[in-house]
C-alpha cells in the first residue's frame, strides 16, 4: 500500500470536520473507529503535520495506540517517519480525560473522590499543555479562581502524584509522562506555598519565576526551581532522570543548556528556544511581538510585556544605544608612515578589517523596522505608563 501525499484530503477528514462541527459525538466516534485504506483520520493528520486536528481527534476519542494500518505502524510512527515534530509532541503528551475522570468519582470505601469534578477540566488543561514553563503553567491556575484555592491545589497535587505513581508501575512504564506529572505537582505545590504566605493572586510568584539575574537577566530562580524538581523526582531507578541529571548537574547556572531547555527537550521532544521565536514571559511558541525599545525581548501578548518589564527594564536598551557602545569599544584606525615595517602593516591591515566587519554588525542591528502596534499601555501605574509598545515581528 502506497503512503498518502501530505498534500491529500481524505474524505473521512471532511466528513469528521462536519460531524464535529455539528457536535453529533456518536457519529464522530463511528468514523474514527473506521479506516480509510488502512489509516485512521488521526493517522492522515500526524503524517500530514496537522497538529490542531491530531489534538481536535484525540480530544474527541481517537485511538492514539491503534496500529491496525497494513505494517503495523501507529498515529505516531506516520508523524515521526514523515518528521512531524508538532504533531510528535501532540500524541506524546496526549492523557486521556478519562483516566483523570477517575478520580472525580469515589472509590472503594471513599466517602468523597480525591479529586472535585469541577477540577477536571482545569487540571486536564495543564496536563495537556505541551509549553513547560513554569509561569505558564501558574497563569493557567491563574485562568480558573476555583484553582486558586489551599484545598483545590492540594487535591489537584495529589492526584499528580498518584498519576506519577500509575505511569511508573503500569506494564508499559511510562517515564516521560511520569516526569510530566510530577513536574505539575510540583508547581501545584509551589502555587500553594505563595497562597500560604499571603500571594493571593500568585504574582508574587510570577515575579520571583520571571526576576533576572542584574548583570544578564538570566532567571536564575526558575533554574533552581526546575532542578530542584528533577531532583525531587521519587524514582531515582528511572533511566529519565539520570539522563537529566547528567545533562543539566555539571552545567553551571546561566550556562547553556538549561534545566528547562533539557526537561523540554526530554518531555516534548522540542528544542525549547532554538527558533528564537518564543514569548520572554511564557514561553509561548509563535511570539510575533517585540519590544520597540531593545527589539530584542519578543513577546506572544501585551499582558506578557507588562509582567515582564520589570526586570526586562534593567537590561532594554534601544539599538542604537548598543550601536554606539560597540562603536565605542572598537579598534581605532591609526596613520601608517612609510618607513613602518611589514609586519605592522599587515597588523593594521587585520585591525581595519576587524572594525569594518563591527560597522556592518552595528548597521545590521538597526536595519530591520518593524511596524508598531497601536495598543496603549493601561495608565495603571507611573511604571506601566513608561512601557515600550510592543512590535509586530515581520
Amino acid at each position: 500500500m502506497s503512503v498518502p501525499q501530505k498534500g491529500d484530503v481524505s474524505a473521512s477528514e471532511r466528513k469528521l470536520l462536519q460531524i464535529i462541527a455539528a457536535g453529533d459525538v456518536q457519529e464522530a466516534a463511528e468514523l474514527l473507529a473506521s479506516e480509510d485504506y488502512g489509516m485512521t483520520p488521526l493517522m492522515h493528520a500526524a503524517y500530514k503535520g496537522t497538529a490542531d486536528l491530531c489534538c481536535l481527534l484525540l480530544q474527541h476519542g481517537a485511538d492514539v495506540n491503534c496500529n491496525q494500518h497494513e505494517f503495523g505502524y501507529t498515529a505516531l510512527m506516520f508523524a515521526a517517519l514523515s518528521g512531524q515534530h508538532d504533531c510528535v509532541t501532540v500524541i506524546n503528551n496526549f492523557f486521556s480525560r478519562a483516566r483523570l475522570e477517575y478520580y472525580t468519582r469515589p472509590q472503594g470505601l471513599e466517602t468523597e473522590p480525591k479529586l472535585p469534578p469541577r477540577l477536571a477540566g482545569p487540571l486536564h488543561k495543564i496536563i495537556m499543555t505541551t509549553n513547560l514553563n513554569p509561569v505558564k503553567m501558574v497563569l493557567l491556575v491563574k485562568e480558573h479562581p476555583m484553582m486558586i484555592d489551599a484545598v483545590a491545589l492540594e487535591k489537584c497535587y495529589q492526584v499528580m502524584d498518584l498519576l506519577c505513581e500509575q505511569c511508573v508501575k503500569q506494564q508499559d512504564m511510562n517515564e516521560v509522562l511520569a516526569m510530566k506529572m510530577h513536574y505539575i505537582s510540583c508547581v501545584l505545590q509551589k502555587c500553594l506555598a505563595s497562597l500560604h504566605k499571603r500571594d493571593d493572586k500568585l504574582d508574587d510568584l510570577i515575579k520571583m519565576l520571571l526576576k533576572g539575574r542584574d548583570s544578564d537577566g538570566f532567571p536564575q530562580y526558575q533554574e533552581k526551581f526546575i532542578r530542584d524538581c528533577i531532583r525531587k523526582f521519587p524514582y531515582c531507578e528511572a533511566t529519565l532522570l539520570q539522563q537529566l541529571v547528567r545533562s543539566i548537574a555539571p552545567v553551571e547556572i546561566g550556562n547553556e543548556p538549561t534545566a528547562f531547555s533539557v526537561l523540554t527537550q526530554a518531555l516534548t521532544g522540542q528544542m525549547a528556544f532554538v527558533d528564537a521565536d518564543y514569548c520572554a514571559t511564557c514561553g509561548e511558541r509563535g511570539a510575533d511581538k517585540k519590544c520597540s525599545l531593545c527589539k530584542l525581548a519578543k513577546y506572544c501578548s501585551l499582558t506578557c510585556q507588562k509582567l515582564h518589564w520589570f526586570t526586562h527594564k534593567k537590561m532594554c536598551r534601544p539599538v542604537h544605544v548598543h550601536s554606539a557602545e560597540l562603536q565605542a569599544d572598537a579598534p581605532q584606525l591609526k596613520e601608517l608612515k612609510e618607513d613602518e615595517s611589514d609586519l605592522e602593516m599587515e597588523t593594521a591591515n587585520f585591525l581595519q578589517a576587524l572594525c569594518l566587519r563591527a560597522e556592518e554588525k552595528i548597521a545590521a542591528a538597526g536595519g530591520c523596522p518593524a511596524e508598531q502596534l497601536d495598543l496603549d499601555c493601561p495608565s495603571t501605574s507611573a511604571e506601566t505608563n513608561m512601557l515600550p509598545r510592543l512590535r509586530h515581528d515581520n
